[in-house]
C-alpha cells in the first residue's frame, strides 16, 4: 500500500497550512476565509527518510449556505479512500464544535488509522485544559501542534509513520511530462480534466473561479504517462478583486511555468480575446508547447467552411505566432477531446525533437544558398554551419561571418524553413548567430 496521508476536518482549522508546511511549499492557499480549498490536493512530503503523499481537502461540512458543499464532502470521501493514515485535525483555539462531532462519526465508519490534530496549540502548557474536551470524540490520543510555527509536528510525525508499510517514493512525479490546462475562466477546463480522467477529480459548477488551487493528476493513457494540470482561470489584472483570487492567479502562472506543454482553452461563445493572447503569448515566452483547444465549439452555427475561418482568424490575430495546432472539441457532447491530447503528445515529442547535425545542414544549407542574407553596408554574410543546441526546448545556433548584421525577417525564414522541413508544431523555436 502507499504511504498516503489525508489531512481532514472542518473548515477553516487550519489543514492548508499544515499541509504547506509538511511539503515544504505554499502550494495550498491559505486564507482566514472558511472554504477556500475546494478540491484534493496532493503533495510529497518526508520525515525521517520515509516518504509519503499528502492530500490537503476542503472542510467538511453539512448544513452550510455554501453552494461547493456537497461537492467539497465528495472530494473529502475519495481523499479518505485513497489514505492510509488520516489526520482528523481541530482547532485547539475554538474548541470542540458539532462538525468535529458530526465529521468524527464519518471517521469511525474506517478501519484506517486516524491521528487526532489540535491545530493552533501555540501555548500547549495553557491549553492542557481547553484539549481535554476532544477526548469525547473517542478518537484516543490527542496530537497538541501549531502549523505556523511547528510546534509538535515532530511528535506527530514520528507516530504517524510507523502506520507506513513502505519506505515510500520520494517524488513519484519526478521526470512525469506535465501538460496544464490553461484558460480564461469557465472555459470548461475541469469539465475537460473531468472527462479525460472519468471522475469528477475537479469540482464543476457554472461559476467561474471554482477552481483556486492548480490541480494535478497522474494520467496514462496513448501509451504515454503524463501530469495533468488542471488551473484556476486567468483574469486580467484589473479585474482580480481578492487576495484568494490574486494566489490563485499566481498558482496558475506556476503551473505554467512547470509544465511541457499547455493546452489553452478558448472559449467558443466568446471567440480569441485579448486576455486569451496575453496568455498564449506567456507561455509562448516561456518556451512551452502550445495547443489551442476551442471548447464550446457545439454551440457555434456552422458549416463546412467554419472551422477554416476559425483557424485562419485565429492565425491572423496571433501573428506571427503561426505553427499552434488548433482542434475544435466540446466537452459536454464529448466531441475530439482525446484528439486534444495526442495533439498535446505530439507536441510534447516536438519539444525534446533532436536534429542530428548532419541532417540538419543537409536541408538547412540549400534553403540558404537560395536566398542567402541580405548584405549589410557591402559586406556579404555567409552561413556557414549550424548545430541544435541540448535544451529543454528547440534552440538552433547559426555560425556566420557576420552574425551581428542578420536581421529579424532573415530569422524568421530560417525558422519558417526548420519547420518546413522538421515539423516542431505547437513548438517555439529559439534562434542564436555566433561569429565563425
Amino acid at each position: 500500500m502507499a504511504n498516503i496521508v489525508a489531512i481532514v476536518g472542518r473548515p477553516n482549522v487550519g489543514k492548508s497550512t499544515f499541509f504547506n508546511r509538511l511539503v515544504e511549499q505554499r502550494q495550498a492557499i491559505m486564507d482566514n476565509q472558511p472554504g477556500v480549498t475546494r478540491d484534493r490536493h496532493y503533495g510529497y512530503a518526508e520525515w525521517t527518510n520515509k516518504y509519503f503523499t499528502v492530500i490537503d481537502t476542503g472542510g467538511y461540512v453539512v448544513g452550510s449556505d455554501d453552494v461547493f458543499e456537497e461537492s467539497i464532502r465528495e472530494q473529502v470521501e475519495i481523499a479518505i479512500d485513497e489514505a492510509s493514515v488520516l489526520l482528523f485535525m481541530v482547532d485547539a483555539d475554538t474548541g470542540l464544535t458539532g462538525l468535529d462531532k458530526d465529521f468524527a462519526n464519518i471517521l469511525r465508519r474506517t478501519k484506517k488509522p486516524v491521528f487526532l490534530v489540535a491545530n493552533k496549540a501555540e501555548t500547549i502548557p495553557r491549553q492542557q485544559a481547553a484539549l481535554a474536551e476532544f477526548y469525547e470524540l473517542g478518537m484516543g490520543e490527542i496530537y497538541p501542534i501549531s502549523s505556523m510555527t511547528g510546534t509538535g509536528t515532530g511528535e506527530l510525525l514520528d507516530d504517524v509513520i510507523k502506520e507506513f508499510s513502505t519506505e515510500g517514493i520520494e517524488d513519484p512525479n519526478a521526470g512525469v511530462p506535465r501538460v496544464a490546462i490553461i484558460g480564461r475562466p469557465n472555459a470548461g477546463k475541469s469539465s475537460f480534466v473531468n472527462l479525460l480522467l472519468g471522475q469528477d477529480r475537479t469540482i464543476v459548477t457554472d461559476i467561474a473561479g471554482t477552481t483556486r488551487d492548480s490541480i494535478d493528476t497522474r494520467y496514462k493513457a496513448f501509451g504515454k504517462d503524463f501530469i495533468l494540470t488542471d488551473t484556476a482561470g486567468l483574469r486580467r489584472k484589473s479585474k482580480v478583486t481578492d487576495n484568494i483570487e490574486f494566489y490563485s492567479v499566481m498558482r496558475s502562472l506556476k503551473a505554467l511555468e512547470e509544465s511541457d506543454v499547455c493546452i489553452m482553452m478558448l472559449d467558443a461563445s466568446r471567440g480569441l480575446e485579448g486576455q486569451d493572447m496575453n496568455i498564449i503569448g506567456q507561455a509562448i515566452r516561456a518556451k512551452k508547447g502550445v495547443v489551442l483547444m476551442v471548447n464550446k465549439w457545439d454551440t457555434v452555427e456552422k458549416d463546412s467552411k467554419t472551422a477554416d475561418i476559425w483557424k485562419k482568424e485565429i492565425r491572423q490575430r496571433l501573428a506571427p505566432i503561426d505553427y499552434l495546432p488548433i482542434v475544435f472539441a466540446s466537452v459536454t457532447e464529448k466531441q475530439r477531446v482525446f484528439q486534444v491530447m495526442e495533439k498535446a503528445i505530439e507536441v510534447y515529442e516536438n519539444k525534446h525533437k533532436k536534429i542530428p547535425t548532419s541532417k540538419l545542414n543537409e536541408a538547412m544549407q540549400p534553403e540558404i544558398e537560395a536566398y542567402p542574407p541580405p548584405a549589410t553596408k557591402g559586406k556579404y554574410i555567409k552561413i556557414k554551419y549550424m548545430i541544435q543546441l541540448p535544451t529543454p526546448s528547440p534552440t538552433f545556433v547559426f555560425f556566420a561571418n557576420l552574425p551581428q548584421y542578420i536581421k529579424e525577417p532573415y530569422e524568421r525564414y530560417l525558422e519558417n524553413k526548420l519547420r518546413l522541413h522538421f515539423g516542431f508544431d505547437g513548438v517555439p523555436i529559439t534562434l542564436f548567430f555566433r561569429q565563425k
